[in-house]
């Protein structure tokens, strides 16, 4: 069979496209699956991915949910409280947050509560949909318009979907993740990754090489590897007879003639591991994560690490990296909920110093009066108390003072 042939059926037989590709990938120019499809479980076994995508989710599933009105802060809502019966709030949160960075994507179904309900045409729950499974298709209408149909395994979604996208590209369909933009970049530590760890293991790796200036003979490399080895110059084995028991592979003597020299291949285990490329690695992960260097405890070069420039790491971390998944999270949840109500993260609970220097905040809100001790104790997680503000307010102890002292009257 030809390549000709070979190609005019691969492209004209698009349902057994993949059977006929792989009975003709000697023959047919194919760019290979390493250099252009690293899977999310794929680049998961990285330990920089997965930490950093796991630090991700984890500082979202730890944050509360508040609804507000004019921005002010009201009752919670139900769906807020536990947007998914299947699943506990945390948990929904963490699994909308691994959806966006693994694939760029999450997908909701809305169902509502039906007529004759309390609460008719109100959302009773939100199920995030693995985006692996689901397909988008868009249908183009003049002056730019879309008509968007989603399918999950390959049915229609009859139902209402929202779908949040991590970065929204013109002329993609789908949202860019981090992991669908850099395949070059994760190819290669996965390459470097899986080079270091086979190379101890690996068979084919020589342990050395034996050298001559001597021109050699056909056949005579082999001879001289045979005998190096405690065997034949053909290759048997040597018997008893021939000295088997004094010369075998265990001996660490060798008896070289012809010019031969023996010089053995050794790494440090520094260039084993390559440890200079994960370094890099690690730093590249971290840049294309939006993750600090200093969580994924990466030392940046030239960057001597602080308190201070630790804490402005995560606080910029916050405003520009996490609160892109959030941010998505909390307009779709603000588009469910009635008419002038808006979802909002809590986001302050990952933007907290110390003990000592946080309760001095609370205290001068406390004294300049634009913040309650009911709203304080919210912030801090505690329980309300009735009644609390009404309260009067502490003696404030001020620092004791000498007397000054008495001057005698002047003259």
């Amino acid at each position: 069979m030809s390549i000709l042939t070979t190609a005019l059926e691969w492209l004209t037989a698009p349902m057994t496209r993949a059977t006929k590709l792989t009975a003709a990938a000697p023959e047919l120019p194919v760019r290979s699956d390493r250099i252009t499809n690293v899977s999310p479980e794929a680049a998961l076994s990285l330990s920089t991915v997965y930490r950093g995508v796991q630090i991700h989710a984890t500082a979202g599933m730890q944050l509360s949910i508040r609804a507000e009105r004019d921005d002010v802060r009201i009752p919670t809502p139900s769906i807020i409280e536990r947007p998914c019966m299947e699943m506990h709030r945390p948990a929904w949160i963490e699994y909308n947050i691994t959806s966006l960075y693994l694939d760029g994507n999450a997908f909701w179904v809305i169902d509502r509560f039906g007529p004759g309900t309390r609460r008719p045409g109100t959302v009773s729950n939100i199920t995030v949909l693995d985006p692996n499974e689901v397909t988008v298709k868009v249908e183009r209408l003049p002056l730019g318009r879309k008509r968007i149909t989603y399918y999950h395994l390959g049915r229609k979604i009859t139902g209402e979907v929202k779908h949040l996208q991590l970065l929204r590209v013109p002329g993609l369909d789908r949202g860019l993740g981090p992991i669908q933009s850099a395949q070059m970049e994760l190819r290669g530590a996965l390459d470097a990754r899986d080079y270091g760890a086979m190379w101890l293991s690996d068979q084919s790796m020589p342990d050395g090489v034996l050298t001559t200036d001597q021109v050699l003979a056909p056949g005579d490399a082999d001879k001289y590897k045979h005998v190096w080895y405690g065997r034949n110059p053909d290759g048997s084995k040597r018997t008893a007879a021939e000295g088997a028991v004094a010369f075998g592979t265990s001996e660490r003597l060798r008896v070289m003639g012809s010019g031969l020299r023996y010089q053995p291949l050794m790494l440090k285990p520094s260039d084993v591991q390559f440890l200079e490329t994960q370094q890099f690695t690690t730093t590249q992960v971290a840049r294309l994560l939006g993750t600090p260097a200093s969580l994924l405890l990466a030392a940046v070069e030239g960057n001597s690490q602080t308190y201070s420039n630790v804490e402005q790491d995560w606080i910029g971390y916050v405003r520009f990296s996490l609160m892109k998944p959030l941010r998505e999270i909390e307009e779709a949840l603000s588009e469910l909920l009635p008419a002038g109500q808006r979802a909002r993260f809590n986001v302050d609970a990952l933007l907290r110093t110390d003990t000592k220097t946080r309760y001095e905040a609370h205290n001068l809100a406390l004294a300049g009066r634009w913040k309650t001790r009911a709203e304080v104790r919210a912030d801090e997680g505690l329980m309300p108390i009735d009644g609390i503000d009404d309260q009067p307010e502490p003696a404030s102890a001020e620092p004791a003072t000498d007397p000054a002292p008495e001057t005698e009257p002047t003259a």
